[in-house]
């Protein structure tokens, strides 16, 4: 493998004119990166080998290194009633052995308060302007991240990007070593078999797609200087691949993610990855040693416990079932033999519910 190259200047022109916000030439630096790092739930790092590793960050980490948690929000019903869940589980977990979580913060992208502005801790940033998501709601999560970087006081060097339908399990310690954020690998995120059209936003000077990480913005662990420097990218880089139809529709619902993923490697950071970051029932099984649950997917099974697989069950948990609301105090539990992961999700669902006052409040 060839020594990486020299600085590269590029100057990002990604024709976007709306009033809000002008990306201006960026510097980047041209690394060459073959494999992801990846480190395990022991704390071990694996990379290949003929990169090397800086020494400081081999090293186990001693002094507590806090992260602020940030999620951004809208003031949807459907919105609310995960991020009071996700708050609450927050408050619990942040103050036990072994967490390093710090302040947090609701980015309330809806451009005006809400009634939860009393009970979470929260910035309201303005929206896209009108149109500009097309429907892609979460198009205005880069931009609320811009925004509130560029006007809140982050005590905190390193920053947690979470979301609404995150509820943390364990206490969570910073993941992230120095210049390297750490990140949840997800297994649809393919870089290397989307070359074709990952060429228009990341340019071969840049070095091989495998470049960009198999991962979205959250959760990541990141230093709070690098992600001032990412996060302007990675809302151009939204908005160019939402105004590309061909990308649009290949990407879908996940184009964001590329976009984070794409905006970071774009700048030469690598992330750690960290498959004990996040569970996901109903498909990951059990907790053993996770440390968020992300409740994305639909929980359906028969009453033997068995899954139904894209049908509704006899029994279900799934948040689009609640679009409109939050769902009821003392939700039933599975029925015997549905996995560890679903029966504690919603034996924390129900305790955050019972614990949270005024809960039916929209």
């Amino acid at each position: 493998m060839g020594s990486p190259s020299p600085f590269l200047l590029i100057t990002l022109v990604l024709g976007f004119s709306f009033a809000t916000y002008n990306l201006v030439t960026m510097v980047m630096h041209n690394r060459s990166i073959s494999k992801p790092i990846v480190d395990d739930s022991n704390g071990g790092m694996f990379i290949d080998p003929v990169i090397e590793i800086p020494e400081s960050v081999k090293k186990s980490k001693t002094a507590k290194l806090p992260f602020h948690v940030a999620l951004t929000a809208t003031d949807a019903p459907y919105s609310k009633w995960q991020c009071r869940i996700m708050y609450y589980w927050y408050k619990k977990q942040k103050d036990l052995p072994g967490s390093e979580m710090g302040g947090f913060t609701r980015i309330l992208h809806s451009g005006s308060p809400d009634n939860l502005m009393d009970e979470i801790p929260t910035v309201v940033v303005d929206p896209l302007p009108a149109g500009l998501d097309r429907g892609y709601i979460v198009l205005n999560r880069p931009w609320a991240f811009v925004q509130w970087l560029e006007k809140a006081t982050i005590e905190e060097d390193y920053i947690l990007m979470a979301e609404p339908d995150h509820v943390f399990v364990t206490p969570l310690p910073n993941l992230a070593r120095g210049g390297y954020p750490a990140a949840f690998p997800f297994f649809y995120i393919k870089p290397d078999q989307n070359e074709k059209l990952l060429r228009k936003f990341f340019p071969e000077e840049m070095g091989p797609v495998t470049n960009i990480d198999p991962i979205g913005n959250s959760p990541v662990i990141i230093k709070k200087d690098l992600l001032e420097k990412i996060a302007p990218t990675w809302m151009n880089v939204s908005l160019k691949m939402k105004d590309d139809p061909e990308t649009d529709k290949a990407f879908g619902w996940v184009l964001e993610m590329y976009a984070y993923a794409v905006a970071s490697a774009l700048h030469g950071v690598q992330h750690i990855l960290r498959k004990d970051f996040m569970l996901q029932p109903p498909w990951d099984l059990d907790i053993a040693k996770r440390f968020i649950i992300h409740y994305t997917y639909g929980c359906d099974y028969n009453m033997k416990g068995e899954l139904t697989y894209g049908k509704i069950g006899e029994w279900r948990f799934d948040k689009r079932s609640h679009l409109r609301g939050p769902p009821p105090r003392n939700l039933p539990l599975p029925p015997p033999g549905v996995p560890e992961s679903v029966v504690t999700l919603v034996k924390m669902v129900n305790e955050a519910t019972a614990n949270i006052p005024n809960w039916d409040v929209r």
